[in-house]
């Protein structure tokens, strides 16, 4: 696995600062976790992902390797990630307890939201949003997309 680009890195650590304020602020067991470990439901017991950051609902006793039960889970796209991150993002999607995959882009001022709907389907395209509000209803999580670039070198002057 390369490293991540600057940018990459950036992006991944203040979108995960940001959740974790929401989600610490907002009290409760949901946790975002840094490159958790992920286990797809398809080929489970031989499929094993990691994507950016996840964010799980769920209490724990002893570490685990896996991620149990993510409900949100981020992937920055970086050039040389490309088909491999959207091939994780089919993954993730048959994971039960997933509700959002968002994914960030990294050249670029953007995101791709993907949202189970009411009756649990994913939508064929995700949502594409370049300006203006990023929101997150799994975790009631909402921001300008703009705050998620800020420190790189895309961030608005």
């Amino acid at each position: 696995m390369a490293p991540a680009s600057r940018t990459h890195g950036r992006i991944q650590n203040k979108l995960g600062s940001l959740i974790d304020a929401h989600l610490t602020a907002r009290g409760g067991p949901c946790t975002i976790i840094t490159a958790p470990g992920i286990v797809p439901r398809v080929r489970s017991d031989s499929n094993f992902r990691i994507p950016d950051l996840a964010v799980t609902c769920t209490d724990y006793e002893r570490e685990e390797l896996s991620l149990a039960e993510p409900v949100l889970i981020i992937e920055i796209l970086s050039p040389s990630n490309q088909a491999e991150t959207w091939t994780n993002v089919w993954a993730y999607a048959t994971i039960p307890s997933v509700q959002e995959i968002l994914i960030v882009h990294s050249t670029s001022i953007r995101a791709d939201l993907l949202r189970r709907d009411a009756a649990g389907v994913w939508p064929e395209q995700g949502r594409i949003i370049e300006d203006g509000t990023l929101e997150l209803t799994s975790i009631g999580f909402r921001t300008e997309l703009a705050a998620v670039y800020q420190g790189t070198r895309l961030a608005p002057g």
